[in-house]
């Protein structure tokens, strides 16, 4: 039997190369980058994926991916191999935080996507550390202006309707891995470890003096908590 794919769910306003430095050093064959957006919920995305996908996968989400792959999750738990899900909010969004976060979108528009992301975002982006770090800002500064407005828009949208899919992780049995920064104020750790709490057999790692985006500022980390992971995927997977 051969090893299931990995399918790697990127967060808003990034691309395939939010990837590009772990894949380097991913001893993974079969990958495959997906971006979310389109739908206007993260369920019908959810299912939007699921229809184009294999029978059977590994799944890993980044930020808005990983909140889309606890849909995934919750729809088709017997189809994924296994779950790893970096800097994730599975927690509900608060009623009274709508329209704050659709005024976003506007102020995007009005500000020009990528003034927005440096002046608002990348603050909040990664760790303390790396503000000074020109060609860091510069990578997540492209891909959000190859990405555009109408992207920002759908994502934004499908992440404001979302549903509470813990309960599909306490039922999930397969290996899951959760990776999260120290100093991530988008995703922070209590997320994490609310869903540790859940699942006890999960695996979660928080690594030191990182941000929000895990697999641009520690992609060695990342790539070797993936790894370890995979091989643990496919011992399962070899007794089914």
């Amino acid at each position: 039997m051969s090893p299931p794919p990995l399918i790697l769910l990127s967060g808003t306003l990034c691309d395939a190369q939010l990837w590009t430095p772990m894949l380097k050093q991913l001893r993974i064959r079969q990958v495959r980058c997906l971006i979310p957006e389109g739908e206007k919920s993260a369920l019908a995305t959810a299912q939007r994926l699921l229809a184009q996908l294999p029978p059977r996968f590994c799944l890993a989400g980044f930020s808005l991916g990983a909140m889309v792959a606890l849909h995934m999750l919750a729809l088709a738990p017997h189809r994924i191999a296994g779950l790893a899900l970096m800097a994730v909010n599975p927690f509900p969004l608060p009623p009274d935080s709508l329209t704050p976060r659709r005024a976003v979108m506007t102020q995007a528009q009005a500000m020009g996507l990528r003034e927005f992301v440096l002046a608002q975002l990348w603050p909040r982006y990664v760790a303390n550390a790396r503000l000074q770090d020109i060609a860091l800002r510069d990578t997540i500064l492209d891909m959000a202006e190859r990405c555009g407005i109408n992207t920002f828009i759908s994502q934004t949208e499908l992440s404001l309707r979302r549903h509470d899919c813990r309960e599909a992780v306490r039922k999930f049995q397969r290996p899951l891995l959760l990776l999260s920064g120290d100093q991530d104020s988008i995703c922070p750790a209590k997320g994490h470890q609310a869903l540790a709490e859940l699942a006890p057999h999960a695996r979660w790692q928080e690594f030191h003096q990182c941000g929000h985006f895990l697999p641009l500022e520690a992609p060695d980390r990342c790539a070797s908590a993936l790894t370890s992971w995979y091989e643990e995927v496919k011992e399962c997977e070899a007794m089914r």
